[in-house]
């Protein structure tokens, strides 16, 4: 099973803790010219007597590490010589390019599965999945049948407020049709510099004739603090039960944004009497460090959050702080299988200060720290471990290679609250949680009557509507699948507040 990519985008996600404070630490990059690789060969041997003749701090002459010197000379030469033969041998022609990506690709292998190359084309998405923003129009899409298609505008967007619906066909974007577009390129076509102007062709579900949209971009920004059901104006509606005054709060991943957003959550649910809350940390990838640190100080008055450490790196220790703390009220952790890394962070800190109950499954087990360190003068990046951390207990999370069952890692739910699902469950939970994120025509996402019970989509290979799910999800044969997670949140919180009576 492949580690859950560590990001907050809508259909693709990577989060990363990035210390980018660390900068100044990265190590630098060997430039190779374009034109051959013997002058990189010469600049090694200019540098090597310069290494061996340092003198050290502490006065007089480093000892020359002739050995060691050569042998590294030796090595790098290997690389170069290498690169040089296939380059100007191999059968077919290959880019210098792709040759180096290449060839760090393959020292990467070497490590982790976290540490990874950001190569140029790819560094705008990744810091989109950082920043959790970017220049565009604010809808979620998908390809159906070869067609651009609409999954759902997002609130308060320039898409929401131009009339896309869910289930539209975008079949034009600037007047160049979509047909067999591809996703990347529609995607691509549909963002752009923030104020211009990009003309959609859509064809409404249930209607033949295309109309022209004209939308304005603007910058976009991902909620990543979202709840189970939304009010009439299709803003998220956090207070799951008013009668029992239970909040209900979903943190998708950790952004930048994300602490702020859950700190006028809250802040609206105290308002409205709260008196115990669930945080669903369920399949969130993780995010930034500095975020997770943000969110566990809200729920925490002191104490330790997490440390980390590394070969190179000084250990360094967060602390909570009493001032702003939401406190009076207790609170439900809901994790699973896909929890990792900034989410584990905050369950675990919660968990072992006692101020939350963990419910689920046992979590990922992602414990180490990525620093973004650029390259190419900003224009690619190297995402590389540089630290691992720990639970205020001191009790490790990172799920090492071998690791077992019994060896402490990722955070275990608390003893009588450990809810093990089957494949089927989840993915029934996931269709239908999909299902009721949409934003329909009619200004809100369609409700079930209960809310804890979730019931697949019937399958309609001839339905335009996203919300219709086809593919695996078809083979699901329970016609009610129960969140019997979310159930046992739900009747903790309220013994717990007959306690209190």
């Amino acid at each position: 099973m492949k580690p859950p990519v560590d990001c907050n985008q809508v259909d693709h996600t990577g989060p990363v803790e990035s210390e980018n404070a660390a900068r100044r630490d990265a190590p630098r990059t060997a430039f190779i010219p374009p034109c051959g690789c013997r002058p990189l060969l010469l600049v090694l041997a200019l540098i090597v007597p310069t290494w061996a003749s340092e003198p050290n701090r502490g006065g007089g002459e480093r000892p020359s590490p002739k050995v060691d010197v050569e042998d590294e000379y030796e090595l790098q030469r290997m690389l170069v010589d290498t690169l040089d033969q296939v380059e100007r041998n191999y059968v077919t022609g290959i880019s210098r390019r792709e040759l180096i990506e290449a060839a760090i690709d393959g020292i990467l292998r070497k490590l982790d599965p976290y540490s990874d190359y950001i190569a140029r084309d790819e560094l705008d998405q990744f810091r989109t999945s950082m920043e959790s923003q970017f220049g565009g129009i604010g809808i979620q899409v998908t390809i159906e049948g070869g067609q651009l298609q609409v999954l759902s505008p997002l609130v308060n967007t320039p898409a929401y407020r131009a009339g896309i619906l869910a289930g539209d066909r975008i079949v034009e974007i600037d007047g160049k049709p979509t047909k067999n577009l591809g996703l990347t390129e529609s995607v691509r076509m549909l963002k752009g510099k923030t104020g211009e102007d990009v003309v959609l062709t859509v064809v409404h579900p249930g209607r033949s004739q295309p109309e022209k949209i004209t939308v304005k971009r603007q910058r976009i920004q991902l909620d990543t603090v979202l709840g189970d059901r939304r009010a009439k104006d299709d803003a998220w509606d956090f207070m799951y039960d008013r009668k029992k005054g239970i909040g209900y709060i979903r943190v998708t991943a950790f952004s930048r944004s994300t602490a702020d957003e859950l700190r006028q959550a809250v802040s609206s649910l105290k308002k409205q009497n709260l008196n115990g809350l669930i945080l669903d940390l369920r399949s969130n990838p993780g995010g930034l460090l500095s975020s997770a640190i943000e969110v566990s100080d809200m729920f925490v008055e002191k104490g330790r959050i997490v440390s980390t450490s590394g070969r190179n790196v000084t250990e360094r220790v967060w602390e909570a702080r009493e001032a702003n703390t939401f406190s009076g009220f207790p609170m439900v952790i809901l994790v699973n299988r896909f929890t990792a890394s900034a989410a584990e962070i905050v369950a675990a800190c919660l968990q072992d200060h006692k101020r939350a109950v963990v419910m689920g499954e046992r979590t990922w087990g992602k414990g180490s720290v990525q620093n973004v360190i650029p390259l190419e003068h900003g224009n690619s990046a190297l995402k590389l471990t540089t630290a691992s951390y720990c639970r205020p207990s001191g009790k490790n999370i990172h799920r090492f290679p071998n690791a077992t069952d019994e060896d402490d890692w990722g955070v275990t739910p608390n003893e009588g609250h450990r809810v093990e699902l089957s494949s089927r469950e989840l993915v029934a939970l996931i269709v239908e949680r999909r299902r009721r994120d949409i934003i329909h025509s009619n200004g809100s996402p369609e409700r079930t009557e209960s809310p804890d019970k979730v019931e697949p989509p019937a399958a309609d290979a001839q339905s335009s509507d996203p919300a219709k799910e086809t593919g695996p999800e078809e083979t699901l044969e329970d016609p009610v699948a129960a969140d019997r997670v979310l159930k046992m949140a739900l009747d903790y919180l309220g013994g717990e507040m007959a306690k209190a009576d």
